[in-house]
């Protein structure tokens, strides 16, 4: 069996107290990074380890939490460095199982457009929409060629959050394709719930109304959070998304985004979802051909 390296830097591990050990896989967020922390931490899950209570994966790090008389923090976090060296080659038939979901986006909305137009103060360019700032730096001929780059690939979810609900999501392109922004020079103190933002490498969808700091480009019809867990894809979990998730963010217009918001305030809302696999090697060797395949399986 072949297998393809990971190459990072040795992680860095800390202690928190004595319940928790915090593992920095690298500084540097990237897909690489990422997917070397889903193989730890789900090879972690399976070895289901007495004394681990959670695992929260990151970006590029993850946190275990454990109990300290079960488990003694040194010896685990022996057993992570072992880890760390046996899952930096990834086998190449080893599958990361996933759930591709369809999420629509209405671009441009009047929503988070009245709301970056109150925040200008607070932006790198106050003469321009947060979309044709970014479209601008990306060097994309005008906004709606940016909203085809974001739209024509996936996003791997990395993580969730800062607030429940919030999905990390990294765009499964080479490095030389990757859409980058900075967040506003000052966070605005006010974001839509459902906001489609940008921020770094990353897109998000605000699960509720609050500050923020990423670039506004959209806003998303159907929420990723639901606390009462009202909709039926939230009757195990109040959010929606989880790590290792793949979402495909389609462009929608204002029609179809005012019947997707009916189906959600009748509690009939279903996002479209399939199960489905791919190899991280391909993803990091040929992540277009992943791609494809991945799109035709949700949509087929």
């Amino acid at each position: 069996m072949s297998a393809s390296e990971v190459r990072l830097p040795p992680a860095r591990y800390e202690h928190g107290g004595d319940e928790f050990v915090f593992v920095e896989l690298d500084q540097e967020m990237s897909l690489e990074a990422n997917l070397k922390a889903m193989a730890i931490t789900g090879a972690l899950r399976r070895e289901d380890i007495d004394g681990i209570i959670d695992i929260c994966p990151s970006n590029a790090s993850y946190l275990i939490r454990l109990d300290p008389d079960r488990l003694h923090p040194a010896d685990l976090v022996d057993h992570l460095r072992a880890l760390e060296h046996s899952a930096g080659r990834l086998p190449d038939d080893h599958a990361v199982r996933t759930r591709i979901v369809d999420v629509p986006v209405l671009f441009d909305d009047p929503w988070t457009r009245e709301t970056l137009l109150k925040f200008r103060d607070r932006h790198q360019d106050p003469s321009a929409t947060d979309l044709e700032y970014a479209a601008r730096i990306n060097g994309f001929a005008d906004v709606r060629a940016l909203i085809d780059a974001i739209t024509s690939a996936p996003f791997l979810v990395t993580m969730l959050g800062f607030v429940p609900g919030l999905p990390f999501c990294y765009q499964m392109v080479p490095r030389e394709r990757q859409i980058e922004v900075p967040k506003y020079v000052r966070p605005r103190t006010d974001t839509p719930e459902r906001a489609f933002g940008y921020g770094g490498a990353f897109a998000v969808v605000y699960p509720v109304r609050g500050a923020g700091g990423y670039q506004l480009f959209g806003i998303a019809p159907a929420p990723v959070f639901d606390l009462a867990q009202r909709l039926p894809d939230f009757a195990e979990d109040i959010a929606f998304p989880r790590p290792s998730d793949v979402l495909r963010y389609r462009a929608v217009d204002r029609d179809e985004y005012d019947r997707t918001r009916a189906e959600v305030e009748a509690g009939q809302f279903r996002y479209r979802i399939r199960e489905a696999e791919f190899l991280p090697a391909e993803l990091l060797a040929d992540p277009d051909a992943v791609n494809t395949r991945l799109l035709e399986v949700l949509y087929r």
